[in-house]
């Protein structure tokens, strides 16, 4: 299906001319966190935020606030990764949608994104989590990737789901086979896992050399 299709059109943008009250009245009719504005010419200005919104004085025009207009929207054509960057970067759940003439199309919902997210493979086909750690200067995702082919697994996708101090987390879902072997692979190649795997040899070894010793030392 098309990103278009998800495209939601009953929300009118509201003249700069309108009062404020008129844009505090859809905001409690609404559960939007900002509302489309528009020019005398129909052409796309930006929106205003709900908590704006409500310091204002309701007998003024929004065009007095003209400051407080937040500017943001995507393309039809914007994929929908970029879309959902747009949505986080602007702390919104409506986000305008403009044509290549900057024509308001509509807009899309925060909640229809993120369900288009939920049905790729990274979250619907079979397979397990792994997460590892490196430097930033360090990792390397085609390295990642051989790791995991080498193993005969395939990656059903990665992401980077950290990064502080100069070191990287990356979340990589596999498909098509166990992860003992890549979880060691990663290891020889100096990634840290930070997931913890009941199939994990490594780790159940460490927890056995662990109790033995504490079992030594009790004695």
């Amino acid at each position: 299906m098309k990103l278009s299709e998800y495209i939601i059109n009953d929300i009118k943008p509201l003249n700069r001319n309108s009062k404020i009250s008129d844009l505090q009245l859809l905001f409690n009719e609404l559960t939007y966190s900002h509302i489309p504005v528009e020019n005398d010419d129909h052409v796309f200005l930006g929106c205003f935020s709900q908590t704006d919104a409500h310091c204002f004085e309701t007998d003024k025009t929004l065009s007095q606030y003209g400051y407080a207009i937040e500017d943001f929207f995507v393309r039809n054509k914007t994929l929908w990764l970029d879309v959902l960057e747009a949505f986080a970067r602007n702390s919104t759940n409506i986000m305008p949608v403009l044509d290549e003439n900057n024509k308001y199309l509509g807009y899309y919902e925060l909640n229809d994104i993120i369900s288009l997210f939920g049905e790729s493979p990274f979250f619907t086909a079979p397979g397990g989590i792994v997460v590892i750690e490196k430097g930033v200067n360090d990792y390397s995702l085609s390295e990642i990737s051989q790791i995991v082919e080498s193993n005969n697994g395939k990656v059903l996708g990665a992401f980077v789901s950290r990064m502080k101090n100069d070191v990287i987390q990356i979340t990589v879902k596999i498909g098509n086979v166990g992860l003992s072997s890549i979880i060691q692979t990663f290891r020889r190649y100096s990634y840290n896992v930070v997931s913890e795997h009941e199939e994990d040899s490594y780790t159940e070894s460490l927890k056995e050399r662990s109790d033995y010793l504490n079992k030594y030392l009790n004695i």
